[in-house]
């Protein structure tokens, strides 16, 4: 009987599993609206040749990414990622590796050698003969990758397959992949660090232009294989070997040493992330500023450098800074503080422009609410001692209508304490002479009219 259970529960559990991967794989699969494999392998060709139509295109394309990382204009920038061919021979690159065709890489890294060269060439033209010479942000973020620059190569090298790879093309991916990998911007700003001599900015952005077409070559690649794209048959086994050997050394050659700048790129972009939570966190001085901070990461000797201006730091405070460091992962990171001799440091003027506008921006919305506090404070006053200041004559010349025998009258306002409260209590303290005594009714009436005339919730009269 228990076995029988057991059975009934196992078969119970298979079923629900089968149910869940059918469930799975009817809406993760990808062989409902696939195109044929042929029209796919013929579409990728057709984009890999760099002449005539396509060539112009590419140029045409540089011009317009060039000027718009000039004069800082990311809309001009989108416009020219949606123009580049330069996806054609980088995904041509996955699909050869996949599907087995020597031929075909070769071709197509022809293709992207020419097509680097050529937009290297006019970028650098147009930044020899451009009036504008100044490093905008737009053309600063393509010198320096970060991983995450990798990830969204890889994800929207695989967005690009996959939308390739359909009956009817989704019109909306491949556009969206053109500008989410960004792969003109690197080329345009390594002619600008051709065109200006400045060495780091080329490699910065060359390095960013290959980690991208690395990425977007390996998700073509994952994707034609998990597509069961049919390999290339050679007549000769020989042959067929000969070409696998060498596109297995070709994808050692380039996978071995991305794969360790890729991991160089990860330590960067942590480093940089801790140091920026350092100077966030521990950057604030009451009597000084840090204007500006500059990360810099080597694999043994990193260093955080501190622009500060104000009042000179003591060596105890940079001491005790410097033992924070640990805390944030960077204890073999130096600390450098650049205080009172702006003119022997690198300054980023617009970082220090931005930092001084957002300070004096802070000083000001904080002045404003002091001077808004103490107009408040100040109408407070002005309604309190008015509803304070009681007419004194109208309230005897009232009173004597209600009490004939007044002789004489006053009031105020005072504060009283009680014997074991912190709070004063106001009380209004009113002082009458009549010329007879009156009875205790008609001193109730006489509270009861003040109370209603004065507004008054506490009255204390004293009769004589």
């Amino acid at each position: 009987m228990l076995t029988e259970e057991r059975n009934q529960a196992r078969k119970q559990r298979s079923s629900t599993w089968t149910l869940v991967r059918h469930f799975i794989r009817d809406r993760f699969s990808l062989d409902e609206d696939k195109a044929d494999e042929a029209e796919i392998i013929q579409s990728i060709n057709r984009g890999i040749e760099f002449k005539g139509t396509n060539l112009w295109a590419l140029i045409f394309a540089i011009f317009i990414a060039s000027i718009g990382l000039d004069v800082n204009s990311t809309a001009v920038i989108i416009g020219a990622m949606l123009i580049s061919p330069l996806m054609g021979p980088i995904m041509g690159i996955g699909l050869g590796v996949g599907i087995n065709d020597l031929s075909l890489i070769q071709r197509a890294f022809k293709n992207l050698f020419i097509a680097a060269i050529i937009s290297l060439l006019t970028s650098t033209l147009y930044f020899l003969v451009s009036p504008l010479h100044i490093a905008q942000s737009e053309l600063l973020a393509r010198t320096s990758p970060t991983i995450w620059d990798a990830f969204i190569a890889f994800f929207g090298g695989l967005a690009g397959i996959v939308a390739g790879s359909r009956r009817d093309k989704i019109s909306n991916v491949i556009p969206g992949v053109a500008i989410a990998t960004a792969l003109m911007p690197p080329l345009c700003t390594a002619g600008y660090g051709i065109a200006n001599g400045n060495i780091s900015y080329f490699f910065g952005a060359f390095y960013l232009f290959l980690i991208n077409s690395v990425c977007i070559s390996l998700s073509t690649f994952l994707i034609v294989r998990f597509l069961g794209y049919h390999q290339k048959e050679y007549a000769n086994p020989a042959i067929e070997k000969r070409v696998r050997n060498t596109i297995l050394a070709a994808v050692l050659i380039v996978l071995v040493p991305s794969t360790y700048l890729g991991y160089q790129i990860v330590r960067k972009t942590i480093f940089e992330q801790a140091a920026k939570r350092f100077v966030t966190n521990e950057g604030n001085f009451q009597y000084r500023q840090v204007v500006n901070y500059t990360a810099r990461y080597q694999r043994n000797a990193s260093s955080i450098e501190l622009m500060v201006v104000g009042e000179p730091m003591p060596p105890d405070s940079i001491q005790l800074l410097k033992a924070k460091l640990p805390a944030y992962g960077l204890g073999n990171t130096a600390l450098i503080i650049r205080q009172g001799a702006l003119k022997d440091a690198e300054v980023d003027v617009n970082t220090i422009t931005s930092t001084v506008t957002d300070q004096i921006i802070k000083y000001s919305q904080g002045s404003i609410a002091r001077k808004d506090q103490t107009i408040d404070s100040l109408r407070n006053y002005i309604e309190a001692t008015q509803s304070a200041h009681l007419p004194v004559a109208d309230l005897r010349d009232e009173l004597k209508t209600l009490m004939p025998d007044v002789q004489s009258f006053t009031a105020a306002r005072s504060l009283v304490m009680s014997r074991t409260g912190n709070r004063p209590d106001t009380v209004l303290l009113v002082y009458a002479k009549f010329s007879r005594r009156h009875r205790p009714a008609e001193k109730r009436r006489i509270e009861n009219w003040l109370r209603s005339r004065t507004k008054s919730r506490k009255i204390k009269l004293i009769v004589e």
